[in-house]
């Protein structure tokens, strides 16, 4: 079998584009890294999930680190970070971190000076890395010097805690500077949908942390959504297919439950933050009666 990163596609640095209404929607990577396919599908037989995501002899899945660009005409809006250039060289070794996002921006012709928002759906390293930067005296500096930062106040409490289930996932280089500058804005619990800009929204759809947000895009009659670890890959559709990275499993399937009876009538397009080949799509009921990817 073939090591699932040489099915990754290293030179394809814009892994898609589409519009929305009058927004454009642009997806970047940071590059793509391995897990432990296990743990991305918790208490699933391999048997089932390797048929959709094959591991390598390692028993690990590739899965990708998806940024997304909206340009919405008045704002230019960057869904996630990545996992960034400054994991500690252990960590670096084991993710086999590829620190591509800023050659992928450039390749969607996207300045970092020109981002005027960047939206954290949760504070995971993987999702946050290249909020900051190391300049060249090694100080953390903002990667995108114009930018207002948003992320739940709860991820940020949680990540100082340090509980022992999950205090890896957090690193304060990536969200703390920004909180101290007041570069970033930390949204409080709240109920439904809350505004960011125009036709950017953040909604609470806890379960793999206890404040992770899903980012909706609204333009023209037409709604797309980033569901974050939600529902990471493409492969993770069927409701039960939950991770054991998710904090509260029964939660998220009541998550899924909730986000699928409006995103499959209402024709959301998806966002999958983790999926490397398969970035976006639209949910539908297959002939089985579960949920299936239709392209875009």
């Amino acid at each position: 079998m073939a090591h699932p990163s040489e099915r990754a596609d290293t030179n394809e640095l814009v892994r898609a584009r589409t519009t929305l209404g009058d927004f454009e929607l642009t997806v970047c990577t940071d590059g793509w890294y391995l897990l432990d396919g296990g743990a991305m599908f918790g208490v699933v037989p391999k048997p089932l999930w390797s048929r959709r995501a094959p591991a390598d002899e390692e028993n690990r899945i590739l899965l990708g680190l998806n940024t997304v660009i909206v340009r919405t005409g008045k704002h230019t809006v960057a869904i996630e970070t990545g996992i960034g250039n400054k994991l500690p060289p252990k960590l670096a070794a084991i993710f086999g971190a590829k620190a591509m996002l800023p050659a992928s921006l450039a390749a969607a012709g996207v300045k970092p000076e020109e981002v005027d928002v960047v939206i954290n759906t949760h504070l995971h390293f993987d999702h946050c890395g290249w909020n900051t930067r190391l300049d060249e005296g090694g100080k953390v500096v903002p990667t995108f010097p114009r930018a207002r930062y948003f992320a739940h106040r709860g991820e940020v409490a949680h990540g100082h805690h340090q509980y022992e289930r999950d205090a890896v996932s957090y690193i304060s280089a990536n969200y703390d500077p920004l909180v101290d500058s007041g570069q970033m804005t930390l949204v409080d619990w709240f109920k439904g949908e809350r505004e960011i800009v125009p036709g950017i929204s953040v909604e609470e759809f806890p379960g793999h942390t206890r404040q992770l947000m899903a980012v909706h895009i609204d333009s023209g009659g037409k709604r797309a959504s980033y569901i974050s670890d939600l529902m990471p890959t493409s492969a993770h559709l069927d409701i039960t297919w939950v991770m054991g990275y998710d904090l509260d499993p029964l939660r998220c399937i009541a998550e899924r439950k909730r986000m699928y009876t409006r995103a499959i009538p209402e024709e959301w397009l998806i966002l999958f933050t983790h999926d490397h080949h398969s970035p976006m799509g639209y949910l539908g009921i297959g002939d089985k009666g579960k949920p299936v990817l239709r392209a875009v």
